[in-house]
């Protein structure tokens, strides 16, 4: 139902022209919203409640401050990389987790753009729909490709994060940044990024993409090690060494 409910979003998004400018919400510093994002997390949540009556959806729009702790807690955005999908530029998803008992065990990435469905639940692997996929075997920094994320929200931090970019620009081959963390999630699920940190997310930025790497082999913390990544804060992750290793590079920088 995940699946059937992200799809339908995408399908709403692609059939969608974007808004102009003048109809843009700004939520926040450089973070905006539509009716567009409202309207694909109403599809999206009409199809999980009906689906599975008693649950709740935490969704980035409608429902932000939703706890993640219920029985049966969908964890919603329903348009993760809005500012790209602003300026069509194509690197933007709908992402669904499903967390029981506070415990994440299904997540849903649906790249709109390319209309490609990832997912992956507890115990049956990660897939790109009927391809299974697997974290990076790569284990040379000097070799990895990292992902990351701006703290464009939280300017504050942004010396902390340009000391962690230079050390680790310093000893890879190269870094990316396309502004959609699900999709970067996907990405290390997927073994085409090696790793990925990004010090401010929420957790419909993140639930489902973590999902996806420790079902394909992976290992997703936040920077101070903890597993639950389904509050407000930092994750890093990557394959068992590279995330070690970025783990040490980030605390070090």
């Amino acid at each position: 139902m995940a699946r059937r409910a992200a799809g339908r979003a995408a399908a709403f998004l692609r059939d969608t022209t974007p808004p102009p400018a003048a109809e843009w919400i700004e939520k926040g510093r450089h973070d905006f919203v539509t009716q567009v994002d409202r309207r694909a997390e109403a599809l999206i949540t009409e199809v999980l409640t009906r689906d599975v009556p008693g649950s709740t959806v935490m969704g980035e729009e409608l429902s932000p401050h939703v706890a993640p702790a219920g029985e049966v807690v969908w964890i919603v955005d329903p348009l993760d990389g809005t500012t790209n999908y602003l300026h069509g530029y194509p690197q933007y998803a709908v992402s669904i987790a499903c967390a029981l008992g506070g415990v994440l065990r299904v997540g849903v990435v649906h790249d709109v753009a390319r209309d490609l469905a990832y997912w992956g639940a507890t115990g049956l692997g990660a897939w790109q729909g009927e391809h299974r996929i697997q974290v990076s075997r790569l284990t040379e920094p000097r070799h990895a490709l990292v992902g990351t994320g701006f703290p464009f929200k939280t300017l504050p931090i942004l010396r902390r994060y340009v000391d962690q970019f230079t050390a680790v620009m310093g000893v890879t081959s190269g870094i990316r940044r396309a502004g959609a963390a699900a999709l970067d999630l996907v990405d290390v699920a997927a073994g085409r990024l090696d790793c990925f940190w990004e010090l401010t997310l929420a957790p419909w930025d993140m639930a489902a993409g973590a999902v996806l790497i420790r079902e394909a082999g992976g290992v997703v913390t936040t920077l101070d090690g903890s597993d639950d990544v389904l509050g407000h804060g930092s994750v890093v992750a990557g394959n068992q060494v590279m995330h070690t290793w970025l783990m040490d590079v980030l605390r070090g920088a």
